[in-house]
């Protein structure tokens, strides 16, 4: 009843307090709202007891308010007149009513503020005084807000609930994005299934970009975490067993500021993810070592993945989705890495993204023909095919191991065909751009070209 909707959003600057709620304030706001009206019933006032029909009652900012009676008139100027200014053509007085009135118009706005403060301040004092019983009343509404958000949000879009479950396990059966879902035609989403349980601890993701990797490990993440908050899920059925953590080592980030490029800030979250993970935790890797040298990289995500696989003895619920194929052989060396990956469906040089994960690896990332679907020049997209073509022949496409032996001099092979040309110091040297380079980023190019130079 005291404090108007919509209000300033400072107390000091009025319009705070409701009308009505006050008999003083009300008067100052009428004061304030019809003073042209005041002053124009006390010039008819003052015409009608004088008898000068001329009589008119003005403002300015030096001599405030007045009356003004031509010379003409001035002979009919009551006595209790004032002399306050004379003009060539006409003299103007003030009167004790007219200095009153203006003393109020002047300070009514000032004298409103104050006084709304003071009531403010008031009404402050009395909510602080029921403050347990609001806060509880506040806690109350928050809860019933949030249970029937997840309500609608439930039944608008088909969602289950969820089995919480002892077992250190995760079963989403044709679960879906909630965000992403929103996005496309109703039904357009395609589902997936999802397990992971004692004897599943790793599930290794590959397939082509855009395929929709990083979406299903971001729908798992965001299932568990949804399921474990109370909340139905975007599944057919789920059974989730709790988990302490949800970790995740997903998209790119550098913070040049603080000197770490995106490859430093990538290994700190996973540093973060091998230290603190538990066996009741679930994990989310969205490439790993993709910012290095093929080797360096290839090299951390493997030893990343054996590390999660085996921690405390029976492993991390992992999610790994990668483009380095090689790491697919770690499901022949440990039962509990599965290898999945994302359908598509080739026809000629195109191909089509089936958004379908199914057992089984691949061999191929499909990296060209999204180059093209982005738009990059078709020069390039045709030289590039070249380039693959004669990096194939050459024993590129191998696995890391093979009866337990490395097989790097094979892979070695490849590099002699870019580096010794030239082709790739050039390119990256004619991708800098010098005039606007910091000195940190010179920095990381040079770091960067001595790394391609020790490699090639």
């Amino acid at each position: 009843s005291a404090v108007r909707e919509g209000c300033p959003v400072s107390v000091r600057e009025g319009g705070v307090i409701k009308e009505g709620f006050n008999a003083e304030l009300d008067e100052l706001v009428s004061l304030q709202h019809s003073s042209r009206k005041i002053l124009a019933e006390l010039e008819a006032r003052e015409r009608e007891a004088t008898g000068i029909p001329t009589l008119k009652v003005g403002y300015n900012r030096v001599f405030g308010y007045y009356i003004e009676v031509s010379k003409v008139q001035s002979s009919k100027v009551p006595e209790h007149y004032i002399r306050k200014q004379t003009l060539a053509n006409a003299e103007r007085y003030l009167t004790q009513e007219l200095k009153e009135l203006e003393e109020k118009i002047l300070k009514a706005q000032e004298r409103r503020v104050e006084l709304e403060y003071e009531i403010f301040q008031e009404v402050r004092s009395r909510v602080l005084s029921e403050k347990e019983r609001i806060q509880r009343t506040a806690d109350a509404l928050a809860e019933l807000d949030v249970l029937a958000s997840l309500a609608q949000v439930a039944c608008d879009n088909d969602y289950v609930r969820p089995r919480i479950v002892d077992e250190d396990r995760i079963s989403i059966v044709q679960g879906r994005h909630p965000v992403v879902e929103q996005q496309l035609p109703k039904g357009a989403f395609v589902p997936n299934d999802v397990l992971l349980d004692k004897d599943r601890r790793m599930i290794l993701i590959t397939g082509p970009n855009m395929a929709g990797k990083s979406t299903i490990l971001r729908q798992v993440a965001l299932i568990t975490l949804m399921a474990q908050m109370g909340s139905f899920v975007p599944a057919e059925s789920a059974e989730i067993g709790v988990v302490d953590r949800i970790f995740t080592r997903v998209g790119a980030t550098d913070y040049l500021v603080r000197g770490q490029s995106t490859f430093m800030v990538e290994m700190s979250e996973t540093a973060n993810i091998l230290r603190n993970s538990t066996t009741r935790s679930l994990v989310i890797l969205d490439e790993i070592g993709r910012g290095t040298s093929t080797y360096d990289g290839l090299a951390i995500a493997w030893a990343v993945a054996e590390a999660l696989v085996r921690k405390g003895g029976r492993g991390v619920k992992t999610l790994f989705a990668t483009h380095y194929h090689e790491l697919t052989e770690l499901e022949k060396d440990i039962p509990q890495v599965v290898n999945m990956h994302i359908a598509v469906r080739e026809e000629d040089e195109d191909v089509t993204f089936l958004h379908q994960l199914v057992p089984g690896a691949t061999n191929k990332s499909y990296g060209i023909q999204v180059a093209a679907l982005a738009g990059v020049p078709l020069e390039v997209i045709h030289r590039a095919r070249e380039l693959l073509g004669e990096i194939e022949a050459r024993g590129g496409e191998v696995a890391l191991h093979e009866g337990g032996r490395r097989r790097e001099e094979a892979v070695q092979q490849v590099l002699p065909l870019v580096v010794d040309s030239g082709m790739e110091l050039r390119c990256y040297l004619e991708s800098v751009e010098i005039d606007s380079t910091t000195p940190l980023e010179a920095l990381n190019h040079l770091a960067k070209l001595k790394s391609m130079i020790q490699n090639s």
